[in-house]
């Protein structure tokens, strides 16, 4: 097995022989026996970011230090920080394919957002105006969402799904002012987001694995074990038939319900690739922002699990993460794209979505990234997607915590 976070073939680290050789044994069985149990007790806050990273962040940006100050500078800049936004809910958001018909589909998610970008700039600032719009928003949503409508209803579940409850996390746990309307936003996330999302989706994988960030970050949130559960198994069959690793062996994995039962199906599924390269992903030859999204998806949930007390970095998960943030960053930065690749030709557009995954494989695991490292530096400081990732430099750039 080699690497192509150097910009050409390099043996692994003995660190990661060692890993990859216990991998192999755990790969023969499906992946849907690999599920990762509920934590006992669950910690708060307790999506994506945890209080250690958040205390981080916030004495990096207090020091003036870089890149944390930037991106401090950067998100509090943005207009999802403005603190005289004014939410706008809807009972029945409908959103169709490429939000087309577009309704209240960008209001929700960035109204998300930005009750998350409030809720990060009061933990650094202690400003409690921006802790307030963040109660404001997620209030106004819950007192008024009742159902997603259209095809890109579960899609856009998921991307709003992700960000609210990081929101809520830091205001429910952290902040030390009150927020009678909490029970109410926590049955919204039950009754209207959770159904839709829960079962995940057999369409391109970014979809099922943004669905599975948010049903993740709204069961650690209501405290629910069964949910957790089903997500978490769900997105480790999801993330295993995502990315492609040689281990994998002549194809890729699939996920059971999908019926990709001949190769015919599996090419026709890979956007019509026919070789299979570690690194590679399921929609690599579709685009890279989408493959972005699940590359993102797939961080924020390892970051999740991590904090839980369920480290998915040390599993095929961080080995899938971390050949697929190499293998695109390189094609990012300007390597020449080879025949083989998807007829020669790529539509580049990865996104802010490195941070979190190369602090946790390269910062901690010291896994050898160059070509992700490279990118993340190039990058800083990262903003949002406008969708749902957003502030990762802030939350997770080079973070000890």
């Amino acid at each position: 097995m080699f690497t192509y976070e150097n910009g050409a073939a390099v043996r692994r680290t003995a660190f990661l022989v060692t890993v990859t050789a216990l991998l192999l044994g755990a790969l023969t069985a499906p992946a849907t026996h690999r599920a990762e149990a509920a934590p006992a007790s669950f910690v708060h806050p307790g999506v994506t970011v945890s209080r250690a990273q958040l205390d981080f962040a916030r004495g990096q940006v207090d020091a003036g230090a870089q890149p944390w100050k930037g991106a401090f500078d950067r998100m509090i800049a943005s207009k999802y920080a403005d603190l005289d936004r004014v939410p706008k809910p809807r009972a029945i958001v409908e959103c169709g394919s490429y939000s087309n018909p577009n309704n209240g589909c960008t209001d929700e998610r960035e109204d998300a957002l930005a009750a998350y970008t409030h809720a990060l700039a009061w933990y650094v600032t202690r400003d409690d105006r921006h802790a307030r719009k963040a109660i404001e928003l997620m209030d106004a949503w819950s007192a008024v969402i009742r159902d997603h409508t259209n095809s890109n209803a579960p899609l856009q579940t998921g991307w709003a799904g992700s960000s609210w409850p990081r929101a809520a996390e830091i205001i429910k746990h952290a902040y030390t002012g009150t927020w009678p309307n909490s029970g109410r936003f926590a049955t919204m996330l039950r009754d209207v987001y959770l159904p839709e999302i829960i079962n995940g989706s057999n369409s391109n994988g970014n979809w099922e694995l943004s669905m599975t960030e948010a049903a993740v970050g709204i069961s650690v949130f209501l405290e629910d074990k069964a949910s957790y559960d089903k997500a978490m198994a769900r997105f480790r069959t999801r993330t295993a038939a995502y990315v492609y690793l040689a281990s994998d062996g002549e194809l890729p994995k699939t996920v059971p319900s999908q019926n990709l039962n001949t190769r015919e199906k599996i090419v026709a599924y890979w956007q019509g690739q026919s070789t299979f390269v570690t690194g590679l992903s399921q929609e690599t030859c579709r685009d890279f922002t989408h493959t972005g999204y699940g590359i993102s998806a797939i961080s924020h949930v390892a970051e999740t699990s991590r904090i839980q007390g369920q480290d998915l970095y040390g599993t095929d998960v961080g080995e899938r993460l971390r050949h697929a943030l190499g293998f695109h960053a390189k094609y990012q930065l300007g390597t020449t794209v080879p025949s083989w690749l998807c007829g020669g030709s790529l539509t580049l557009g990865l996104g802010p979505v490195t941070e979190v995954g190369y602090n946790a494989l390269h910062n901690r695991l010291g896994a050898a990234m160059t070509n992700t490292q490279t990118l993340t530096l190039q990058n800083r400081p990262a903003g949002t997607n406008n969708l749902f990732v957003a502030w990762e430099t802030l939350t997770h750039g080079d973070s000890t915590a």
